[in-house]
């Protein structure tokens, strides 16, 4: 693994790079680049990914959102879901400068929200040739709906009355106000996937000094609750698409969504007895994505038709 920088736009972007066992940089390697969750950085779930993928003969490419971690941006802790896609665009750019990498044959896997980003970001950018979802999430349509989906997109009205009201008293000098990704003292009605992301990102199992779980309210829920991950997914996104969540995982119903709308070639594999976080770090779930995916890329990470991306 490699520590590295690269630009997107004006900003600095920090990324790790883990490379094949017994790489050559004579030869030209597929490539994958790994989207981590909200409130993530590239040390948790999706270096873990990357590193997986290095071990069967993929250059893998994890960094830090722009505003987060390592990575530059101001305000620091800023969800922007329409940065966060573009990221992703920037780690393309980067992975096709690399003359060790082959540019017809660079794919994506997004965790979660970076699931979410990563379809958006293949809708617009036919460069990433084949992706991956694991646990995916449409932040925008989660924090509207609920975790399960049960609202409708009108639930929305009562926070973005406060961001209104929190706004005006940020611009008349109130301190910014700050939410957590997960609740640090969840009760009986937060979700089991909530309660077990705590367990994550909050105790020594993945804990980080980058990822603080928390991000402004204002400027990011504002950006939030108008995003769609999924928006003219059905005629934008031409790549072939693998989608993996387990069948236990409250965030299930936007993987199966995702894949009832998508028309391009899809894959959904829905693992039994599998919760939303199993798949971050849980050595049974981590390897059954692995063994799906690694077969996908290959097949899918070859030289395309013009008229296919």
């Amino acid at each position: 693994m490699e520590t590295i920088t690269f630009a997107n736009g004006p900003l600095t972007m920090s990324g790790n790079l883990c490379l094949p066992a017994n790489f050559d940089a004579s030869r030209s390697y597929p490539a994958i680049v790994t989207v981590h969750p909200g409130g993530g950085v590239k040390e948790q779930v999706s270096g873990l990914y990357a590193s997986k993928l290095a071990e069967q003969g993929f250059v893998a490419l994890a960094f830090d959102a722009s505003f987060q971690g390592d990575s530059g941006g101001e305000p620091r802790h800023l969800e922007d879901p329409y940065a966060r896609v573009d990221d992703v665009r920037a780690a393309v750019d980067h992975l096709q400068s690399l003359p060790y990498v082959d540019p017809e044959r660079i794919g994506a896997l997004g965790i979660c929200a970076g699931g979410g980003y990563t379809v958006s970001a293949a809708m617009t950018d036919y460069r990433v040739k084949a992706l991956t979802t694991v646990s995916a999430v449409n932040i925008g349509t989660s924090f509207r709906r609920n975790w399960y989906g049960t609202d409708s997109d009108a639930a929305a009205v009562p926070t973005l009355r406060a961001l209104a009201r929190q706004r005006t008293a940020e611009a008349q000098g109130a301190e910014a106000a700050h939410l957590p990704y997960v609740p640090a003292e969840p009760d009986e009605n937060t979700p089991r996937d909530l309660v077990e992301a705590g367990d994550y990102y909050l105790t020594p199992r993945a804990q980080h000094p980058n990822a603080k779980n928390t991000f402004l309210f204002t400027k990011s829920v504002s950006r939030i609750f108008t995003f769609d991950a999924f928006h003219m997914v059905e005629d934008l996104l031409t790549q072939p698409v693998l989608v993996v969540a387990g069948s236990d995982a409250g965030s299930l119903w936007m993987s199966t969504e995702l894949h009832g709308r998508v028309r391009s070639p899809k894959k959904l594999q829905v693992v039994e007895g599998g919760t939303h976080m199993d798949f971050y770090d849980v050595p049974e779930y981590v390897d059954r994505t692995i063994a799906a995916a690694t077969p996908f890329f290959t097949e899918h990470l070859t030289a395309r038709p013009a008229d296919q991306g």
